[in-house]
């Protein structure tokens, strides 16, 4: 199995970056998630462990210590930019060459990501920051966007804009790391069913849940879509290619007491 460490920026007391209604960690918890997703459900033999899947505060030590521990073989650090400008980019550590394996595993990846996330192309660029310093694997950053520039942000409050940050990171994963397709993938215009259990204009209302969920044994993250200018949080507690396990799914939550729902979404 190849070992994917995804780490969504920031996190819990941590907001990172926040502008034109949008939380730094918020947006990147998204792009993770779906990430992680992508990679469980379409290839045989990627492991992923995320530095968090819910509004937590960990700390960087934190981060790389559990990446190191669990013996990760790459580790891809998510997170949105800010400081007046537009565009993606990506780094490596400083000390790194152009022609070290962690470069030309990262030129991979860049390639991919450019190809679907519709914005402008900062470069491949290098710095010393703690995740890459201090992971012992190939270790690799994201900036995606600007939350401080109107056009990027608008991108970033929508599903679509969401889905295809985090399939050109999971493409470029899969390249870079020789991941193997499931025999089965889900064809395209395939349907996911998706179990919701609360849809909230307020973060903090949708951490309650999740919080809720999970003191009844329910794992569960939260989407972030705009509908008509406003953003909400919606909470999913399970995403299934067969309706019959959604079905199950739905009745077990309202057997612990919560209203829960299923939406098809189009792969």
């Amino acid at each position: 199995m190849v070992k994917i460490y995804l780490d969504p920026g920031h996190g819990g007391t941590d907001g990172g970056a926040s502008a034109n209604g949008l939380k730094e960690k918020d947006v990147t918890l998204a792009i993770a998630t779906r990430v992680r997703n992508i990679l469980v459900n379409e290839y045989t033999n990627a492991s992923v462990r995320m530095s968090r899947t819910g509004d937590q505060t960990v700390s960087l030590t934190q981060r790389t210590n559990d990446a190191n521990a669990w013996g990760a073989d790459f580790y891809l650090s998510i997170h949105i930019n800010a400081g007046g400008g537009t565009g993606y980019e990506d780094f490596i550590h400083s000390n790194l060459s152009d022609s070290s394996t962690t470069a030309q595993l990262r030129n991979t990846i860049h390639a991919e990501i450019v190809k679907l996330i519709d914005m402008t192309n900062r470069g491949k660029k290098k710095a010393n920051f703690h995740v890459l310093r201090e992971s012992n694997m190939h270790a690799m950053l994201t900036e995606n966007g600007f939350i401080d520039n109107a056009t990027d942000a608008a991108k970033m409050k929508t599903s679509a804009w969401l889905d295809k940050a985090a399939r050109g990171h999971a493409n470029g994963l899969a390249k870079a790391l020789g991941l193997i397709k499931s025999s089965t993938p889900p064809p395209s215009g395939s349907v996911v069913y998706r179990v919701v259990t609360g849809s909230f204009t307020s973060r903090a209302n949708a951490d309650q849940r999740v919080a809720e969920l999970k003191a009844k044994g329910f794992d569960s993250f939260i989407d972030i879509f705009t509908q008509s200018g406003v953003t909400y949080y919606r909470v999913i507690t399970g995403s299934f290619a067969d309706k019959a396990n959604a079905d199950k799914q739905v009745a077990d939550l309202q057997r612990a007491g919560f209203e829960a729902f299923i939406i098809a979404v189009e792969q």
